[in-house]
């Protein structure tokens, strides 16, 4: 009998800097998230370095005395990969690799790194390799181990130079290359779009790992690859849905995230096209995440900058079986009160109430609360589709519970 192979992590440690933006409550949800990330890129955390900087280093990032402290549990712990939470420049990624003399990675190049793994159609590939290319474009000195010295002078003169140089052109016609190749593909892809008719158009949108390929499959009844790790799907996927005997187009976008790679923002904007030109968003939250009010900011911000924070959204509280609250006992008279101590009924009873019938408490994933999804999104949809055929409006009754 075969057996099974142990999946093999690649051993890392993760920093982080405390600093007047970022506290340290903020810092620790921030490496919480990066060390997920870690795990989903195949990786495993050893440990966590935090260091209080109100200004950065500009050589190493963080201090001389930490990098001491990292270098020496690196050396230790045969340790392959740094992450840092912070985006590093090509200088500092230089000047750390030379001195722990392992892979240097910051929250970027992980992200695209795992973008790189989850692409599956020509489409996401091409879009994770653009991103790739200019994010590396400025740091290809790093990659030539026989310049670490190169200061000029004797010996340090002519060749070396013209092989950057050469490498950065190829780069460069690479990206052009890439960027006439998505613009054909998003030329097909809005012809696509042209084609599917004037049925009514609703996208799923929210934080990564929040259940939206899960609900995808729930009210589509098809086979959307879902996991529990971040980036699960890069690609849409688009699904014709009949609730009652109306039919519209859900879509499944990529799942946006804290700190997201400009490069990608911009790459993965043609993918988004299926945001902007929806009728409809739903705004998919995992409430049982602690930080799920800072998901949500996340999330409007990338709507607005891509000019779709205006669109009628319903917000949908996704993973309520998840959802866990401290509990104050009664005898208790030092503990304030805070957030974390309310239940989903408070919840509804704070900024959740001026959303009013615009928000919906279910879990994908054990299927609770999904009649009452499926009839709010029903009607919405069908107030949409009316003003779009008047005369079929006979067709369609006032309740879906008619049916």
């Amino acid at each position: 009998m075969l057996e099974k192979k142990s999946i093999e992590y690649e051993r890392t440690v993760l920093i982080g800097v405390i600093n007047q933006e970022q506290n340290e409550e903020k810092v620790t949800e921030y490496l919480d998230e990066l060390e997920f990330l870690t795990y989903t890129a195949g990786g495993e955390v050893y440990k966590r370095f935090v260091q209080r900087m109100n200004v950065p280093n500009p050589k190493t990032l963080i201090g001389s005395g930490k990098m001491q402290e990292v270098e020496n549990y690196v050396d230790e712990h045969k340790i392959g990969s740094v992450i840092f939470d912070d985006e590093l420049s090509p200088a500092q990624q230089r000047n750390i690799e030379k001195q722990l003399r392992c892979k240097i990675l910051d929250r970027t190049g992980l992200i695209l790194d795992i973008f790189a793994q989850r692409a599956q159609t020509s489409y996401s590939r091409t879009q994770v390799e653009l991103a790739q290319y200019e994010y590396l474009l400025p740091r290809l000195t790093g990659l030539w181990t026989h310049l670490e010295r190169q200061k000029g002078g004797i010996g340090m003169r002519g060749p070396g130079e013209t092989e950057i140089e050469t490498d950065r052109r190829i780069v460069r016609d690479r990206i052009t290359l890439l960027k006439k190749k998505l613009q054909k593909i998003d030329r097909q892809m809005e012809t696509q779009r042209g084609n599917r008719g004037a049925l009514v158009r609703v996208a799923l949108v929210g934080y990564t790992n929040v259940g939206k390929s899960t609900l995808m499959n729930v009210v589509s009844k098809s086979r959307v690859f879902a996991e529990n790790k971040l980036f699960a799907t890069l690609d849409t996927t688009v699904r014709k849905v009949v609730i009652g005997n109306l039919p519209f187009l859900l879509s499944d976008t990529v799942g946006f995230i804290r700190k997201l790679p400009t490069q990608l923002v911009e790459s993965f904007k043609s993918t988004l096209d299926e945001v902007r030109e929806a009728d409809l968003l739903l705004h998919v939250v995992d409430i049982s995440h602690p930080q799920f009010e800072e998901h949500i900011d996340s999330v409007n911000k990338i709507l607005d900058e891509i000019n779709s924070a205006d669109k009628s959204t319903i917000m949908v509280f996704n993973k309520i079986d998840q959802y866990r609250h401290e509990v104050i006992e009664e005898d208790d008279l030092t503990t304030e009160k805070t957030e974390k101590h309310f239940t989903i009924e408070e919840w509804k009873n704070t900024w959740m109430q001026r959303v009013g019938n615009n928000a919906l408490f279910i879990s994908a994933l054990n299927k609770e609360n999904l009649d009452e999804f499926r009839k709010r999104v029903y009607d919405e949809v069908r107030s949409i589709h009316v003003t779009r055929f008047p005369y079929n409006n006979f067709l369609y009754p006032e309740h879906l519970d008619e049916y």
